[in-house]
């Protein structure tokens, strides 16, 4: 029996996706709330929380845009000029990020403020780039034949606006609920006044992405069962699972809030996180240049895909394992004699 290695590589690189996500989500919700952190104290605890983990939560970018590349080639050549002009503004502020995060701990005290302005703004600017390609994936990219035959700012419009605002305040909702799983005292009581601000605006606007998506592609609306202005109650009920996830995620985020619960409130928004994602997926999905290609026509050949498997075997155990014994090596709480070296 053989393996469906078009299959296998679309999951893997769907699972690095997803991951890059939910981590270094948070991370980036860190520093977008950098600005409403009462003290440089505070943003200090901030920054030491993700510093043992901020850049290996990349590593799963790296993996997602490499495997793009190498594994669905002719993807991956529509995808990158049609999301240019944000794909460079995010690398762009990904360095920013990464340099801010450096001078900011080590660098003289007068240029802290500008530092932490940096990193605050690399953040935003990242996440606000991250949901126009999110926005313009979903509205769909311009084909002639396997090449982008669209214009360079089809991603600019207002939808994919809504969406970039919405993953924005969803990051933020991550970096709320991250420090108040690694802090305490007055910090962590400002995390939960944040969070729940972020949990309002990422439920509204990923209500209003919804519903809007559902008008700015007709095959999405098609896949949701809605067609002439009414549903299809037998192709929705396939796909009600994932609504309900998201309502419980946020149930389970709500409650967290609610009991001042330390753990919980990461989890419900995890889950949101992941409603989300399978929403789309179910959108769109075998499509991987929506809505003219699928991941088999954008596939290498077997034999390339085959061997590339073997390396990814051996390396991903590899990745897993460390990215999990070092939250695990820094689990606990962050204090503000804590100290990155």
């Amino acid at each position: 029996m053989s393996l469906d290695l078009p299959l296998i590589w679309a999951v893997i690189i769907a699972t690095a996706v997803l991951l890059y996500v939910l981590l270094d989500g948070f991370d980036l919700g860190v520093g977008i709330l950098f600005p409403f952190a009462a003290s440089p104290a505070d943003r200090d605890v901030m920054m030491d929380s993700i510093a043992p983990v901020w850049d290996g939560n990349e590593t799963w970018l790296v993996l997602g845009g490499g495997g793009l590349f190498a594994a669905f080639p002719l993807a991956y050549a529509a995808i990158m000029p049609a999301f240019y002009i944000p794909v460079i503004l995010m690398l762009l502020a990904l360095i920013l990020r990464g340099v801010a995060f450096e001078f900011r701990l080590r660098g003289r005290r007068r240029g802290k403020a500008f530092w932490t302005a940096a990193f605050a703004g690399g953040s935003l600017v990242c996440a606000l780039a991250q949901g126009f390609i999110l926005g313009g994936f979903i509205q769909g990219i311009t084909l002639d034949g396997v090449a982008f035959g669209g214009q360079p700012f089809d991603w600019l419009t207002p939808y994919t606006l809504l969406v970039a605002v919405g993953l924005a305040a969803g990051y933020a909702l991550l970096g709320a609920c991250w420090v108040i799983l690694k802090t305490k005292d007055e910090l962590h009581g400002a995390a939960r006044r944040w969070a729940w601000i972020a949990a309002i605006l990422t439920a509204a606007l990923l209500a209003a992405v919804s519903v809007a998506t559902l008008f700015v592609h007709p095959a999405v609306a098609a896949r949701w069962g809605y067609a002439g202005g009414g549903f299809d109650l037998g192709r929705l009920a396939l796909l009600l699972p994932i609504p309900i996830l998201g309502l419980i995620g946020l149930g389970v985020l709500v409650a967290g809030l609610r009991r001042r619960s330390h753990g919980w409130p990461i989890i419900g928004a995890y889950m949101l996180f992941l409603s989300g994602y399978l929403g789309l997926a179910a959108g769109f999905f075998p499509n991987i240049v929506p809505y003219g290609m699928t991941f088999r026509q954008a596939a290498n050949a077997d034999n390339a895909l085959g061997l590339m498997l073997v390396g990814v075997a051996i390396l991903l155990p590899v990745i897993i394992g460390y990215t999990l014994w070092v939250y695990w090596l820094f689990r606990g709480k962050v204090t503000a004699d804590a100290g990155y070296h």
